[in-house]
């Protein structure tokens, strides 16, 4: 197995230790907000910048995966200049190293805005690269499964061991019939909108937990800035209540407060309760395919979409009764498959 950039592994921080930008990205992760919509970055030295580099699958200790960052920084220069003739200063868009941007997007300074700028078409212009790179292999689910599922096993074992609140975690794949079935209900029949054929499901010893192991998660193995965006659910964190705490601490960046709708679920219980989001894990191309073989002029990275689901024990164990288990979720989901496909032509449509 190729070895990863991810981050070295530390003891998990406690709710009074998080770092502003833990807080952020935290925050993305329980709203589903989109980093596209922020206006500051949080990172305060090189340290934090190349942990995320190193989440994003970018090792910043290697002079060609630098100059990817840079070739990243040029393309989304070229193009702020073709679409909106944007008259980028110098500092950003060349004199710097790349790798600065995200401490001058995370400064007061006169450049403050254009690092912004420039970093979120970065963002994009890397996920169009890593999503295009995938279309240019021929390489199995099966095998881009595996290897998600050993990059995150790797990581939270390395977790666990570094004293990470874990009570129990497993992983699955939707099965080929779930999946038809879960077309079947839905409005969208289209199978690029299902999110779970990949999940992995934490459980956390208590509530109180939750939190640093989200913040650990955005810190060890989760790229907050590839989140989907509108795909989180978070019934168990008082979000409000947290920042609040974080802002009394001095730790409060002003970012956008307003919540995202999150998507509902009709067919879970009424008592279920979960922390529920989407996240495109990058996955480095050697992972996959031999170097040599790898075709030219491509991403060294691709995306792979993966859930994952974290609750407190005493919530799992009442997600697993009466109502909200997964036994009766299936009979509602079931019931509304009946219902569409042996519907007569006068008969009302089923609800969103």
């Amino acid at each position: 197995m190729v070895s990863t950039v991810l981050p070295r592994v530390a003891r998990p921080p406690g709710t009074d230790e998080l770092t502003l930008a833990d807080v952020d990205a935290v925050r993305l992760l329980l709203r589903g907000e989109s980093v596209i919509d922020w206006h500051r970055l949080s990172y305060i030295d090189h340290a934090e910048v190349d942990r995320f580099l190193r989440l994003n699958e970018f090792d910043p200790e290697s002079e060609e995966e630098l100059g990817r960052l840079e070739d990243l920084r040029s393309d989304a220069v070229d193009y702020l200049s073709r679409a909106f003739a944007m008259a980028i200063p110098d500092e950003v868009a060349a004199d710097l190293p790349a790798r600065d941007l995200f401490l001058v997007a995370s400064s007061h300074g006169p450049h403050q805005k254009w690092a912004c700028v420039v970093l979120k078409v970065m963002h994009i212009i890397h996920h169009i690269n890593g999503r295009q790179a995938l279309l240019k292999m021929s390489v199995s689910d099966e095998l881009i499964f595996r290897e998600i599922e050993l990059k995150v096993m790797q990581v939270v074992e390395q977790l666990r061991a570094a004293g990470a609140p874990l009570a129990e975690w497993e992983w699955s794949r939707k099965p080929h019939d779930s999946t038809i079935t879960k077309l079947l209900a839905k409005r969208s029949t289209l199978a690029a909108s299902i999110y779970d054929k990949l999940r992995f499901r934490l459980i956390v010893p208590t509530a109180e937990d939750l939190v640093p192991m989200l913040a650990t998660l955005t810190r060890q193995l989760i790229p907050f800035n590839y989140v989907v965006p509108g795909e989180s659910v978070n019934q168990l964190v008082d979000l409000p209540a947290l920042l609040r705490a974080q802002e009394e601490a001095g730790l409060d960046s002003g970012k956008i407060r307003a919540s995202t709708a999150v998507p509902y679920n009709e067919f879970s219980g009424p008592e279920y309760r979960i922390i529920n989001f989407v996240a495109d894990l990058p996955l480095r191309i050697e992972r996959l395919i031999p170097r040599a073989e790898m075709p030219p002029d491509i991403s060294h990275v691709v995306f792979v979409l993966t859930e994952f689901q974290i609750a407190d024990k005493a919530t799992a164990i009442r997600n697993e009764s009466g109502a909200s288990s997964h036994e009766a979720y299936k009979a509602r989901q079931h019931e509304r498959v009946r219902m569409r496909l042996f519907r007569d032509k006068d008969d009302p449509l089923p609800p969103d």
